[in-house]
């Protein structure tokens, strides 16, 4: 506990140049009464531990520290059937977590890094998007090839994709979890 993503520096140096950055919903401007709440918040979020927050309007409904695309998938199995055109802030955004957003019946996404792959699918669903910076894909944590979640969701539809996912975690063995 206590340590940082390795990812963390480049999101702090993100969050500062965020505000200067021009706010392209979908290539068009937002006109939004939210708006300049999630600008303010966006800083305390990417500063933060959390990994993901989920907005109805300008209540908080979901955050997570967990990795990956955990804290997604676990918005969608517990709470995405309760609320509507929500807000997310997420740490990182690739195409995976684009079609997770889709899949979220989400409007708009904050993040410190997003990949040109998660803005076209962004653009195709019409949700508007922030990010700090983006990149052509995202990467390995090592560095040395695109991230395997970008790479498995590349020309797949939202639904797709997260049935995909959800039969990835239900393989997945369940170290370290409890049952009752």
């Amino acid at each position: 506990q206590g340590r940082r993503p390795a990812h963390q520096s480049l999101i702090a140096r993100s969050a500062s140049t965020f505000k200067t950055a021009s706010l392209p919903a979908a290539g068009q401007p937002v006109y939004n009464v939210y708006i300049a709440m999630h600008e303010q918040l966006f800083p305390e979020f990417v500063d933060s531990a959390d990994t993901l927050r989920v907005y109805e309007g300008d209540k908080l409904v979901f955050s997570s520290q967990k990795d990956r695309l955990l804290p997604l998938m676990d918005y969608l199995s517990r709470f995405a059937t309760e609320h509507t055109s929500v807000v997310i802030f997420d740490k990182i955004i690739g195409n995976a977590a684009a079609l997770l957003a889709v899949k979220a019946q989400c409007r708009e996404v904050f993040s410190p890094l997003g990949s040109e792959l998660a803005v076209q699918t962004l653009q195709k669903y019409g949700i508007a998007y922030h990010f700090s910076r983006t990149v052509p894909n995202i990467q390995r944590a090592d560095g040395e090839d695109m991230c395997p979640m970008e790479k498995l969701s590349t020309g797949k539809e939202p639904e797709e994709f997260y049935q995909i996912m959800l039969e990835k975690i239900n393989r997945a063995p369940a170290s370290g979890s409890q049952s009752s």
